[in-house]
């Protein structure tokens, strides 16, 4: 694992090795694939683009690639170039998609076998099919993964610029900011940087091939990601300025710039993340540019929480760095002003009476509301810090306030069932699957719960 941090334009790099069970400090600085990071890249090259007047944001993508493509839009509504790096142009996910026939391999068995589906996958070939793609809504509306969308833009940029996509990335990424030990390439000579990548059950997994590079595929060592993420959080260039401007969504709770996660803490400071996963590893970069901080980690496995675990350590680094153990200590550390407020009333009223205080709370101060989603996550924040009667209380007041929703019900029944009240948290999981049919976890959860 490799970890780099930006302090007031201060770098902080360690490479770690945990094989013998210990983390060691070591010398070396492995070189990792750095999954859907990858696309980040290519949104700085489109924001030079839309800066030198190549390009607009609002572009049919269609007027760069040769051909016709009358598929390529949704009742009128074409793919644009934006539609491409804030994830809404609805493209498939892969392409080619793994067939039905994968389905019946192992895990580690299908990545073997993904690999050797698309090293054969030309750029002739992805165009060719690209002709059959149906898109299922309205480009911009709603946002959904595509490495296709990434690769498609890898030979947009290039129609644009008349250049391959190497020399761009070289031009405007690698070589101003002397990323030296990033690249693309399988060459011998560069492979033998690498680290290798393990799944979750510990088999070593394929390198990614060479023509997914703007998907997923770059490689690069935390020497050049740090300097990438200085680059980001110092915000003056201004494509960089370009990349972190909301393109979809609503800063104050989730955003998309091009191919970045833009949010707000409860503090009201901006949040810029993104996360990348290949085969065998995993690498997650945080932000927050008005406090000139920023954490990037990189590590040679990959499960299906890996990137939800290095987000947990790169929050928990930036924590400690801004917090005293006194402020991460209270019950609503990281939550909003109104949580705090009306943590304040729960201690002085006791957390069985939180709905009366909510609602006392309402009727005199009118500005003061909290969301179904902000209830939830404090409830299963007291429930991780092992305060189980307290999230029992806000997972009920939730239920209470949203009567309606299926998600209050499902996490309400999680809490009693952790608390050993099986009936209880029976009715509260058959409420959420009658509201909502498609919540299979519940429907496992209620099987878990017979079965005992």
């Amino acid at each position: 694992m490799s970890v780099g941090i930006i302090e007031n334009e201060k770098q902080y790099l360690y490479n770690f090795d945990n094989r013998g069970g210990t983390a060691a400090i070591i010398n070396e600085a492995p070189v990792y694939e750095i999954g859907s990071v990858s696309k980040a890249f290519s949104s700085v090259i489109l924001a030079n683009a839309f800066l030198e007047n190549r390009a607009k944001p609002d572009d049919d993508i269609r007027k760069y690639l040769e051909g016709n493509y009358p598929n390529l839009q949704f009742n009128g509504k074409a793919i644009a170039l934006i539609h491409l790096v804030n994830l809404t142009s609805r493209l498939p996910n892969n392409m080619p998609e793994p067939p039905a026939s994968f389905k019946q391999l192992s895990e580690d068995s299908a990545s073997y076998a993904f690999v050797h589906l698309h090293e054969g996958y030309t750029k002739k070939k992805l165009l060719d099919d690209l002709h059959y793609v149906t898109l299922d809504t309205v480009p911009g509306l709603l946002p959904r993964h595509s490495n296709t969308a990434a690769r498609l833009l890898t030979f947009i940029l290039e129609n644009i610029y008349h250049q391959p996509y190497p020399y761009l990335l070289k031009k405007y990424i690698t070589d101003p900011l002397k990323m030296n030990t990033t690249f693309n390439t399988t060459a011998p000579g560069k492979i033998k940087l690498m680290a290798k990548g393990y799944s979750d059950n510990g088999v070593l997994m394929p390198y990614l091939p060479a023509n997914e590079t703007a998907a997923f595929g770059l490689k690069s060592n935390i020497h050049d990601m740090t300097r990438f993420m200085q680059f980001q959080l110092n915000e003056k260039d201004a494509a960089v300025k370009l990349n972190h401007q909301a393109a979809w969504g609503d800063t104050g709770s989730f955003a998309l710039g091009m191919n970045w996660f833009l949010a707000r803490s409860p503090y009201g400071k901006r949040i810029v993340k993104n996360d990348g996963t290949t085969f065998g590893f995993t690498t997650y970069m945080l932000m927050y540019p008005e406090l000139k901080f920023g954490v990037v980690l990189m590590t040679n496995k990959y499960s299906f929480t890996s990137n939800d675990d290095l987000g947990k350590i790169a929050q928990e680094i930036f924590e400690q760095s801004f917090y005293t153990p006194e402020q991460r200590s209270s019950d609503g550390f990281g939550f909003s002003p109104n949580i705090n407020l009306f943590l304040s009333n729960l201690d002085k009223k006791g957390f069985a009476h939180a709905t009366d205080a909510f609602t006392d709370l309402k009727k005199n101060n009118p500005s003061f509301d909290l969301t179904e989603n902000e209830i939830n996550n404090w409830a299963y924040s007291l429930m991780q810090k092992n305060k189980l009667a307290r999230a029992l209380e806000i997972f009920k007041l939730n239920v209470n306030l949203h009567p309606a929703s299926w998600n209050v019900y499902d996490s309400y029944g999680e809490a009693l069932l952790k608390n050993g009240q099986k009936e209880e948290a029976r009715k509260m999981y058959q409420k959420s699957v009658e509201l909502n049919p498609g919540n299979e976890s519940g429907k496992k959860a209620l099987e878990n719960i017979s079965r005992q």
